[in-house]
């Protein structure tokens, strides 16, 4: 198969909102048909209509695994060769003593067993057709400390030992495995964590945001539409799996 996305159908799952919905723009853009899914059908909706391609909407709960056999029951119809799996939920931002056991489970319900379930479900016709694409969104703070964030960092490890061990098993078949590490992104997520650490710490919400930046090297965020390329990037690449790719703007641990 020739590298990139005309042509081909990409499931992107967490793609009403956020980073879901701009990966998914970005490879309508360059002409594939994407089918985005997550839990609400009004803002999966929204992505939709804001395609410059052809594209669909689906509902799934991506850690239910009920609700992730209607999806491919649902997408029967659909030769989906590129996936990419971005669901994901942030979790809470507390010392690890404080995390209740329910809130670590829910994070690594969605961040983890999502990518699995759903990677199940939809690698064996891409195995059968001995061709396909899977990008398994991250993050930077798998790999560096990240306090007070600990169910969250090690779920995103975890995606990536997934990912390894996961290609290593398709790739034979031709199926590429990759994951992604974006490090902060700009949007109402970190929005919500700049503020959580302004009211923890006793600063400006501006102190909190100029403290986490100034750890990278290029003193700033990485974009919603920056991922999106890097994406993007990756599937042009036909020699890449079982990579992690850093898109980080050169954020430092400290």
């Amino acid at each position: 198969m020739e590298p990139g996305v005309r042509g081909r159908t990409a499931l992107v799952t967490g793609g009403g909102n956020g980073l879901g919905r701009a990966i998914a723009v970005a490879l309508s853009r360059e002409g594939a048909r994407v089918v985005v899914t997550g839990r609400r059908k009004s803002v999966l909706d929204e992505t939709v209509a804001a395609l410059p391609g052809p594209g669909r909407a689906a509902v799934c709960d991506v850690a239910d695994p009920s609700s992730v056999a209607a999806l491919a029951a649902e997408l029967a119809d659909e030769e989906i060769s590129v996936l990419v799996n971005n669901a994901g939920v942030a979790g809470p931002v507390k010392p690890l003593t404080e995390v209740e056991p329910e809130e670590w489970d829910e994070v690594f319900a969605v961040n983890v067993r999502g990518v699995y379930l759903v990677c199940r479900a939809f690698l064996p016709p891409m195995v059968e057709r001995g061709a396909g694409d899977v990008v398994n969104i991250a993050s930077v703070s798998g790999k560096r400390p990240l306090l007070r964030r600990t169910p969250y960092c090690a779920s995103k490890m975890a995606v990536i030992g997934l990912t390894a061990t996961l290609a290593g098993e398709v790739g034979p078949y031709g199926v590429a495995v990759n994951s992604l590490s974006p490090g902060p992104v700009e949007g109402p997520r970190m929005a919500r964590n700049f503020r959580l650490e302004a009211e923890r710490t006793g600063v400006s919400y501006d102190e909190a945001e100029r403290a986490f930046v100034g750890r990278a090297a290029l003193g700033r965020m990485v974009t919603e539409s920056e991922v999106a390329a890097a994406v993007l990037a990756m599937l042009r690449m036909p020699g890449l799996c079982a990579a992690d790719i850093d898109l980080s703007a050169g954020m430092v641990a400290r």
